[in-house]
């Protein structure tokens, strides 16, 4: 079975060429693929599917447990720079678990691109102060706080305790550490339901940080990224993610996933 490893600053993949329909996983081999130790080693995994009818392709995302996910950022602006590199054009237009994306692929060399992504709408009464934090869903749900000494805070510890408070979010949710700087900058560090960890980054928490805060420069251990958006009534609209994505290497798995 071949597959490309990807990262978007950092966040990792392993993607499946799966238009023909016949790489067909369950729960246990994803996540066998996704191990560091005894795998491929990823954040998540992701098929590039057939298309529907006014598509270029479709996205299916897991996590690294192997279970089906919701939308990932970073995984979208990874799969439109694949789809780019396999002829498929620089503006794409695709499905995934939170309806249509559009990207726009600036290509760098064969391993290389910024890609602009589209993401969802956001209603303004759907963002909610809880505690001491802002919950929101920018096609993942997100839980924002702000910090200060982001770079020394135990995010794996907080992240954890927080992700876990089925009092605030019932299913879940990911949790963004936000530090603000005087340049107008802020920075995040995201823990990751699903992984179980903090990624490097990660793309639908950064969207939400961004909004939340209301700025569009944003660091995060990965790289640096953009968030665009318009501010109409009560909506948040034209949500653009913009941000590195990279093709490391393409490797076949020889293994038995039985």
């Amino acid at each position: 079975m071949e597959f490309y490893k990807m990262d978007g600053a950092g966040n990792d993949f392993v993607v499946i060429d799966n238009r023909d329909g016949k790489c067909r996983l369950d729960d246990n081999a994803r996540a066998r693929l996704c191990n560091r130790r005894t795998g491929i080693g990823a954040d998540g995994l992701m098929t590039l599917n057939a298309a529907d009818d006014g598509f270029d392709f479709g996205m299916t995302y897991y996590n690294s447990d192997g279970k089906l996910g919701s939308m990932c950022g970073n995984g979208g602006r990874c799969i439109a720079m694949l789809a780019c590199r396999l002829g498929m054009g620089n503006e794409l237009r695709f499905h995934s678990f939170d309806g249509e994306h559009r990207a726009k692929v600036e290509m760098n060399d064969g391993s290389k691109a910024i890609v602009s992504l589209s993401m969802r709408d956001v209603a303004k009464h759907e963002i909610r102060q809880l505690e001491d934090g802002i919950f929101l869903n920018t096609g993942s749900p997100h839980y924002v706080v702000e910090v200060n000494g982001l770079r020394g805070y135990d995010v794996d510890g907080e992240g954890r305790r927080l992700r876990n408070r089925v009092d605030l979010f019932p299913e879940g949710a990911n949790i963004d550490f936000v530090e603000r700087f005087d340049d107008g900058r802020i920075a995040v560090r995201t823990y990751e339901r699903g992984v179980e960890a903090e990624t490097l980054s990660c793309g639908t928490g950064v969207t939400a940080s961004a909004i939340v805060s209301g700025t569009h420069t944003i660091e995060t251990r990965g790289g640096l990224f953009n968030v665009t958006w318009d501010d109409i009534g009560e909506t948040y609209m034209h949500v653009c993610l913009k941000g590195p994505a990279s093709l490391n290497y393409i490797g076949e798995w020889i293994s038995s996933l039985q």
